[in-house]
């Protein structure tokens, strides 16, 4: 059975809040890197928290420096769009069979 991960994005400093999530500066990379890592089965699911609460993954990982080490290429990342608010391993109990 897989590890889980909750990992929660918040806003980072070079976020502009004027703007529109897929109006931000290199939006589209950052798209592209995500769907990459889902393609993948490292982002098991993802989407936007309600808000200004960023943003919430499930990842399918080894640990947690694994998921700092992936992260660390999204150009979001290296922009300063986004920083790991946190992570936190998971145990699922409840699962209507979709994971």
């Amino acid at each position: 059975m897989p590890t889980y991960y909750v990992l929660r994005h918040i806003r980072g400093p070079a976020w502009d809040a004027s703007r529109p999530l897929r109006e931000q500066d290199l939006w589209q990379e950052h798209a592209a890197f995500m769907h990459t890592l889902t393609d993948e089965g490292f982002v098991v699911l993802g989407g936007v928290l309600g808000g200004t609460a960023g943003a919430l993954l499930i990842i399918s990982a080894d640990s947690e420096e694994s998921i700092r080490t992936r992260l660390s290429h999204d150009p979001w990342h290296r922009s300063g769009h986004l920083e790991i608010g946190s992570i936190h391993s998971w145990t699922i109990l409840l699962d209507a069979g979709r994971l």
